[in-house]
């Protein structure tokens, strides 16, 4: 594998990364059996990391110029530098799995969708959730609770906010996901007053515990 980037390198190019056979048959990086079943495989940072990425590729498909300062410490990993950093073993543990390919140490070739667990992996997760993907690929999973749909919708409209989506485009896109029209009009002025209370928070206007 190429080396691993640390900062002061400030952007590396993010690409699709195609397959025939898991585009088609595979389960897309921000969807609920990611959410599921993959976080326990990937971790949360990876599979944040992971979200994010793919978020972009919808925006820009054909790719763009990622920030690594910038992501890592949205994602919480600061901008600490070396082979050891939280942000850098992040990727590293990505392209571990095969959720993306590391390319001469300036891009990364990211999946949109994630093949089904295998038995090995599944192996790895607590006996509810084996239980509970055993249900879901029987297909008996049940829909989606409102309130289910209602959190899914404004954590995808505040990570395209946070890449730097207007409210109207952020509206769009959750369409072009089947959100509601409704709940993707609740979902965008959630986010944008989540993300108006962080900032003021940020910039000491709001004490702390406002967030």
């Amino acid at each position: 594998m190429p080396a691993l980037p640390t900062f002061p390198i400030s952007t590396m190019t993010v690409r699709p990364l195609p397959d025939v056979v898991i585009d088609q048959i595979g389960h897309d990086a921000r969807s609920a059996y990611v959410e599921r079943f993959w976080l326990g495989i990937l971790g949360p940072s990876a599979t944040w990391l992971l979200r994010r990425l793919v978020d972009g590729l919808e925006v820009s498909p054909d790719g763009y110029d990622l920030d690594l300062a910038q992501i890592a410490s949205e994602l919480g990993l600061g901008a600490r530098s070396g082979q050891n950093s939280p942000f850098v073993r992040t990727i590293e543990r990505c392209a571990r799995f095969g959720v993306l390919e590391l390319v001469g140490g300036t891009e990364l070739r990211v999946r949109r969708k994630l093949p089904p667990l295998t038995r090995f992996q599944l192996g790895r997760l607590p006996a509810h959730l084996q239980a509970e993907h055993a249900t879901w690929i029987d297909g008996e999973r049940p829909l989606p609770t409102v309130d289910e749909r209602r959190e899914h919708a404004r954590g995808l409209a505040l990570s395209l906010l946070d890449l730097g989506e207007d409210e109207p485009t952020t509206e769009r896109l959750l369409h072009r996901r089947e959100v509601h029209p409704a709940m993707a009009h609740e979902a965008v002025a959630w986010a944008a007053a989540h993300r108006s209370v962080i900032q003021r928070v940020a910039v000491g206007d709001l004490p702390p515990e406002a967030a």
